[in-house]
């Protein structure tokens, strides 16, 4: 009961946060040309991909099933590609059930978060990704990318990996709206890029604060139910293992009293 009220406000949240997401990708895609993405590094393609950095979001609690372990096996997945291709990675962890697994393994964490909530904020969003947007821009970094769970429903939330940086030209709408720009398109992307890479920060952390209390519900349902399975199980087995004693009684009382009369 306590995992659906929390799922219900954390829907709330995912929903509310879509709108915006839209409108920024909206405005991004009509203000995008590539003359002007040469001006702009976050818009900047590195030819080679040398470094990148890597953020796992995870939970601080466990009792949700298999969320936190889908989560941990989409990052591993995506290290050993990216090293594979001879990358070098650094990995970002927040929550207690992603740190403890590497800490577990041994691997190596650049930086390690458990003071995000249930109900993360846009403040939150900003303190993982500034400083990684401050090193990609200086060439620090080559990449970015946030491995959370896409929520669709209450049953599927997938884990999923997410580039972040650099920033992908968003393709284009048929119905494509025509702007009236004060200041210029330049001045505009100097803002709007940064708030276009923290709202997808932000959005991975409520669609995953989402994810975690819909896979909590879920587990909880079931154990719950498989409770109640074992339950009326015992409930039968001490109901026959009863009658059988009761019937082997009356069988001995009627015999002891027949050889009695007898």
């Amino acid at each position: 009961m306590v995992a659906t009220s929390k799922m219900k406000r954390a829907q709330d949240r995912v929903v509310a946060a879509r709108p915006y997401a839209k409108a920024l990708t909206d405005v991004l895609s009509s203000l995008y040309s590539a003359e002007l993405a040469e001006r702009f590094p976050l818009l900047r393609q590195p030819a080679v991909t040398k470094t990148a950095a890597v953020l796992l979001l995870t939970s601080n609690r466990g009792l949700a099933g298999g969320f936190n372990a889908n989560l941990i096996r989409e990052a591993r997945h995506l290290v050993a590609e990216l090293e594979g291709q001879g990358v070098t990675v650094e990995l970002h962890v927040v929550g207690r059930k992603g740190i403890g697994y590497f800490r577990y393994v041994g691997r190596a964490m650049a930086s390690q978060r458990t003071d995000i909530s249930e109900a993360p904020t846009s403040r939150d969003a900003t303190s993982l990704v500034e400083s990684m947007m401050a090193r990609f821009v200086e060439g620090g970094l080559d990449a970015v990318y946030v491995v959370h769970s896409l929520y669709k429903s209450a049953l599927s939330a997938p884990p999923v990996s997410t580039k972040v940086l650099p920033v992908a030209a968003p393709a284009k709408s048929a119905a494509q709206k025509d702007y009236l720009l004060f200041p210029s398109a330049a001045d505009i992307l100097t803002e709007l890029l940064p708030a276009y890479v923290r709202n997808a920060v932000y959005r991975a952390l409520v669609e995953t604060a989402a994810a975690e209390q819909a896979a909590r519900r879920n587990a909880m349902k079931s154990a719950t139910d498989n409770a109640g399975d074992m339950l009326n199980y015992l409930r039968r087995t001490y109901n026959r293992a009863r009658q059988a004693n009761i019937t082997q009684e009356i069988a001995e009382i009627v015999g002891g009293s027949a050889a009695l009369s007898g």
